[in-house]
C-alpha cells in the first residue's frame, strides 16, 4: 500500500521521522515522531493509513433510505449501516473516479441503482478516526434508486444479510434507540439532515 503524505505537511506539520511496523493490502501501520504548528517539541504516534472510502445515501423515491445489515468481525455483530467500500487505485483525489466506485458499490452491495434522471450529490467528507488513523470517507447522496434488473453482486467475504429501506420516521428511531451504531452512517445522516436532504421532523 502506497504510503500518503497529508495534506497539511506544507502548513506547519513536520514529519521528523517515519517507521514503518505493519504493511499489507489494506493499510500500514506506522510509527511517527511530527511537530505541529502548536507543539515544536516532537511527538511519537502510531498511525494507520489506511485507503479512503466511499459513503453513500441510497435514497427511493418515496423518500426513504437503503440500508444494509451486514457481519462485522471487530466488533462481533451485525448492523445496519448504509452502502460503504473502499478506492482502489491512485485516484483518490479524482471526484469522478471516485464517484464511480460510489455507484459501483451501491450496485453491488444493495442491488439498487440510479433511476433514470436520477442525481449522484457530492457531500463532502470526513475522517473516520483522526486520533489514530488518516482514512477519509467521501460521502455521496444517490437519489432516487431503484432496484436493478440484474440484483446484486455482492462479495460473500463481506457477509451482507439483509437490505431494506427504511423511512425518515424509522430512521429516528433506530438511531434514538442505539441501533445505528457505526460512524459512516451516523455522519451521513448528520451531512443529510445539515443539508436539508433528509429530515426527522418534529417529537
Amino acid at each position: 500500500m502506497k504510503s500518503r503524505t497529508p495534506d497539511s505537511e506544507a502548513d506547519g506539520w513536520e514529519t521528523v521521522s517515519s517507521r514503518t511496523c505493519f504493511e499489507d493490502g489494506n493499510l500500514t501501520v506506522v510509527i511517527e515522531e511530527m511537530r505541529s504548528p502548536a507543539r515544536r517539541d516532537p511527538r511519537l504516534w502510531t498511525v494507520v493509513r489506511r485507503k479512503g472510502a466511499v459513503v453513500v445515501a441510497p435514497i427511493t423515491s418515496e423518500g426513504k433510505l437503503i440500508l444494509i445489515r451486514q457481519e462485522r468481525i471487530p466488533i462481533r455483530a451485525a448492523i445496519w449501516e448504509v452502502p460503504a467500500g473502499q478506492i482502489d487505485g491512485e485516484f483518490e483525489t479524482n471526484l469522478d473516479e471516485i464517484a464511480a466506485v460510489a455507484l459501483r458499490e451501491l450496485r453491488e452491495e444493495t442491488g439498487f441503482e440510479l433511476s433514470e434522471g436520477g442525481d449522484l450529490i457530492p457531500l463532502g467528507d470526513y475522517f473516520t478516526s483522526p486520533g489514530f488513523t488518516d482514512e477519509r470517507g467521501y460521502f455521496f447522496l444517490a437519489r432516487p434508486v431503484r432496484e436493478c434488473a440484474s440484483g446484486h453482486s455482492r462479495d460473500e467475504s463481506e457477509s451482507i444479510l439483509d437490505c431494506r429501506a427504511f423511512s425518515p420516521e424509522e430512521l429516528r428511531g433506530m438511531i434514538a434507540n442505539n441501533e445505528i451504531r457505526d460512524a459512516n452512517t451516523l455522519a451521513i445522516c448528520a451531512r443529510l439532515l445539515a443539508c436539508g436532504f433528509l429530515s426527522f421532523g418534529q417529537g
